[in-house]
């Protein structure tokens, strides 16, 4: 697992400048500069670090648990023993409840938003950034599985209260037919944000940029978004370390794992034919990594 982890660390340090600090003034370090085209990266705080990527997109990790997160081997019930022992799998898969934040042109733009208080660390992040909630225009949702909404709101109040929120219209559509028990948190929380709710087709284009890509499996309506070579996937993966040799097993929190496999192939192929960074909702630290 070790030898894995390290593969995607020192494939993405070896392609960008690590400053190191945050930016009251505390000693930066800079690493491996090749270019004045490499790309940066700079820890802001911890579980919070900032990639600097081309054609002035910046994207922000937030790492949303406070704890060390592990998959259980159970939610990969299909996967032979063979496998998990050959990946050294054994003791669990690495992972993390992630949000990302992504400025261009000074539009600042927040792709899920965790599990929310009390055991949700996105306040605390935007905080050490010098950002409150009132700073955020966009919230671009992946689905609505309640540890990627529920740090919309707190109580029957929104956190976001400039915020436009963006979902797509088949994951609201689905959700909105759903028994009253499972949508009651998605149900509570669009009715939060209804005067700043906008629902998109697959393929639009959206402010700041943002192409809306299907990306349908986990859930019905499950989308990545693209800003330039930036690729926010969501749950395309549950356990990086087992789904990126082997994309054909799926997590249990799949909904339609034959389109959740299709989908990840797919979406896995693109993005190494294009050299184009993915970000991943429970990808491990780093949880930015870039294919080729």
């Amino acid at each position: 697992m070790r030898r894995f982890l390290r593969k995607y660390v020192w494939f993405w340090v070896a392609s960008s400048i690590s400053l190191f600090g945050c930016s009251n003034g505390a000693k930066k370090e800079v690493v491996n500069d090749k270019s004045p085209e490499s790309e940066k990266e700079m820890k802001v705080a911890s579980g919070v670090r900032t990639s600097y990527l081309k054609e002035g997109v910046s994207v922000t990790w937030i790492q949303d648990n406070a704890q060390d997160k592990l998959m259980p081997l159970s939610l990969f019930a299909d996967v032979p023993d063979s496998i998990i022992d050959n990946l050294s799998l054994r003791g669990g898969i690495p992972s993390s409840i992630s949000t990302f934040l992504v400025e261009i042109s000074g539009t600042r733009i927040l792709f899920d938003t965790g599990i929310g208080v009390p055991n949700g660390r996105l306040l605390d992040g935007l905080k050490a950034m010098g950002l409150n909630p009132a700073d955020i225009q966009y919230v671009y949702l992946t689905h609505f599985h309640g540890d990627h909404i529920g740090g919309m709101m707190i109580g029957d109040s929104v956190i976001f209260p400039n915020a436009g929120v963006y979902v797509s219209k088949v994951e609201y559509d689905a959700w909105m037919a759903m028994s009253d028990e499972k949508k009651a948190q998605v149900l509570r929380t669009m009715r939060g944000y209804k005067d700043r709710l906008h629902l998109f087709e697959f393929g639009d284009t959206l402010p700041g940029g943002v192409k809306a890509i299907e990306a349908v499996g986990h859930t019905p309506g499950h989308t990545v978004f693209q800003i330039g070579e930036l690729l926010i996937v969501g749950d395309l993966m549950h356990g990086m370390a087992l789904q990126m040799t082997y994309p054909e097993y799926c997590a249990s929190y799949d909904m339609d794992k034959e389109k959740a496999v299709d989908t990840r192939k797919e979406i896995l192929k693109y993005a190494k034919e294009n050299g184009l960074t993915m970000a991943g909702m429970h990808f491990p630290d780093p949880a930015v990594i870039k294919l080729d």
